[in-house]
């Protein structure tokens, strides 16, 4: 080790830590001792009495027990596997330009080189020791190679495994790549010292022991005994917390001084690299990866898309600008001999760890392209929330519709349905409307004949179409926004506004269509079970409890019932008005039409849904030539 101040704390920490370690051995043989005591004074004459064989006979069974309680505890911090990271392992003959950069860069940095390499589908790098007997083969026994004699294997200090992000060697050029490795290659400097990695094992054993002792399923006898494992091993962790904490401080801190002598311009440089493709990546994995993964496929070139996706940001934000032109040099993944299979392996690694699909691909879970995407990804999921949105008004207005509909256009599947369905004011009888506002029933009749209707300004569109679309057979003709007349008109005494009034229907019927979609999508999200056969090997982390980084929280009813509206008015462009799916880098799946993104239409459905109001909605699909009233394919 170093002569880094860093180093030195580290060191003196990692001391701090075997000093706990060894009074809670010598607190374990402690009742041993007392026993011994007591039997070496009756061999020798000075203690004997009934009081002494009484204190001998007491403590010995305490020593006993003490000393079996200690000796279960320390096969327990001894054997329990530690917990591993879930990484992509890349052997050295699938990337010895890599194998060799890393070496080059730790003989420049005089450290141990690295004992492997592996992937993560995260944008960070780290040292992991996987030196525990249950990471790997058997020790194999030494060999003398002068003498040509085989000797008995002794425990000596491996390189800990070098774990590097994935989207780093998509986005980042070579050099880029070799200065962000450099301060953590040079962590196998400090991490190679005795005192360090002896305190190292001890806490990881600790944390493996506590993890052991808080498995279930077992029985009652089993279940008191680890619990008593498990509270001395919290116990020694809550000594030796600060302590391991300050060391790996301090190791982090030599690490860097001594990288700082190395590519130390060309770091600052990359380190804005760095969070670039942080941001890109997260990007990517909630709003492109994560609708795929819903649907039972994954994306097999996510590192790649980490790529267009930041080209696209340089091109967007002049913030980015000059990124792209890194493009021309040689990327880090050409450090690999095949960059593609290396890709799709982190790809699925992805998928297992934030959403929890299986291990393998299967009929229910198969790989996609990004030239396959928007129809094999985006159709398919808007007509499969269309599909799901209809089947739950199908449901709803077969309980709560006051006027049955006509069996053979009941289920027609068309927007003019939903817009009907969550529109604040359903259309009224004409001549009750027309009687309401003192007019006759031919000059209530006359705007839907197709003449021109007086409309009020809503603020964001002043004017409405002049002719209504054309309803769909089976349904009311879709209506605009009600006079001021009706929203200012009370009863008497303790009656409520006729807009109140439907205000409060239209809020429970939104409600009611989300807590239907939210029950049926959980019903259908139901993630695949992976099935494994004896012959399949463990994986060396707990995959029990995938997803083990959920990108989003649960979406709620009103979320789901914007995103299937959404869907809906997608679906009902590319049958009427000739959109096609698209993918965007940044923001996923995307409406084209004409070849042309479409404008947002988030505030016309945020309008229908939570203030009841379709005029936005529908200004919006007259502009972009949308029939709303016509059937529309669904899977």
């Amino acid at each position: 080790m170093g002569v880094e101040a860093g180093a030195q704390a580290a060191r003196s920490r990692a001391l701090a830590v075997l000093r706990i370690r060894s009074r809670a051995l010598a607190v374990a043989l402690l009742p041993a001792a007392v026993a011994v005591v007591l039997y070496a004074g009756d061999t020798t004459g000075h203690l004997v009495g009934p009081g002494w064989h009484a204190a001998r006979w007491t403590v010995t069974p305490v020593a006993a027990l003490v000393l079996l309680a200690a000796a279960g505890i320390a096969l327990v911090v001894a054997r329990a596997r530690p917990a591993v990271s879930p990484t992509v392992p890349i052997a050295e003959e699938s990337a010895p330009d890599l194998y060799r950069m890393v070496r080059d860069l730790a003989d420049r940095l005089d450290v141990p080189a690295p004992s492997a390499i592996a992937l993560t589908p995260d944008c960070d790098s780290w040292l992991e020791d996987r030196t525990h007997p249950a990471h790997g083969p058997p020790p194999q026994t030494d060999r003398d190679e002068l003498t040509g004699a085989h000797g008995a294997h002794r425990r000596t200090t491996a390189a800990p495994v070098l774990v590097i992000g994935s989207p780093f060697l998509w986005w980042m050029r070579v050099g880029e790549l070799r200065a962000v490795l450099a301060p953590v290659v040079a962590g196998t400097g400090p991490s190679a010292h005795p005192d360090i990695a002896a305190a190292r094992r001890f806490v990881r054993g600790l944390d493996a022991a506590v993890a052991v002792s808080s498995t279930s399923g077992r029985c009652p006898l089993t279940r008191g005994v680890c619990a008593g494992v498990g509270w001395v091993a919290r116990l020694l962790l809550r000594s030796c917390r600060e302590h391991a904490a300050l060391m790996e401080r301090g190791v982090a801190a030599a690490a860097a001084e001594r990288a700082q002598a190395v590519d130390y311009g060309l770091r600052i440089v990359a380190q804005e690299q760095v969070g670039l493709a942080y941001a890109g990546w997260d990007r990517l994995l909630t709003r492109v990866a994560l609708p795929a993964w819903r649907m039972g496929r994954w994306p097999s070139r996510l590192d790649a898309g980490v790529v267009a996706a930041l080209t696209e940001l340089s091109r967007r934000d002049r913030l980015a600008e000059g990124f792209a032109s890194r493009l021309g040099e040689r990327p880090a993944c050409d450090l690999l001999e095949e960059p593609g299979a290396i890709d799709e392996a982190a790809s699925l690694l992805a998928a297992r760890l934030f959403h929890g699909g299986p291990a393998e691909q299967g009929p229910d879970w198969a790989p996609v392209s990004w030239q396959e995407y928007p129809e094999e990804v985006v159709d398919r999921k808007w007509r499969l929330d269309a599909a799901r949105l209809h089947r739950a008004l199908d449901a709803q207005r077969a309980h709560h519709t006051p006027e049955p509909t006509p069996p053979t256009t009941a289920g027609t599947p068309t927007l003019a349905r939903i817009l009907d369905y969550l529109s604040a004011t359903p259309a009224p009888n004409t001549a009750e409307t027309a009687l309401a506002r003192g007019t006759t029933a031919d000059d209530a009749t006359a705007p839907a004949n197709g003449a021109t209707a007086p409309t009020r300004d809503t603020g964001a569109h002043a004017t409405t179409p002049t002719h209504s679309p054309k309803a769909a057979d089976g349904e009311h003709p879709p209506q605009g926004p009600p006079a001021p007349d009706h929203e200012t008109r009370t009863g008497g005494p303790g009656e409520t506004t006729t807009a109140e009034g439907e205000a409060e229907a239209d809020n429970e019927r939104t409600a009611t269509l989300a807590a239907a979609l939210t029950t049926e999508l959980a019903r259908e999200e139901t993630p695949p079970r992976t099935t494994t056969t004896p012959d399949t090997p463990s994986p060396p982390w707990d995959d029990t409890t995938l997803p083990l980084f959920p990108l989003q929280p649960p979406r709620t009813a009103r979320e789901l019932l914007t995103d299937h509206v959404t869907a809906m008015v997608c679906c009902a462009a590319m049958d009427t008005a000739g959109a096609t799916p698209g993918l965007d880098w940044l923001d996923g799946p995307t409406l084209l039409i004409n070849g042309e993104r479409a404008p947002d239409l988030a505030p016309g459905v945020l309008s229908l849904i939570e203030d009841g109001d379709p005029t936005p909605l529908r200004h919006w699909l007259t502009q972009a030539g949308i029939r709303p009233e016509k059937p529309l394919r669904l899977v």
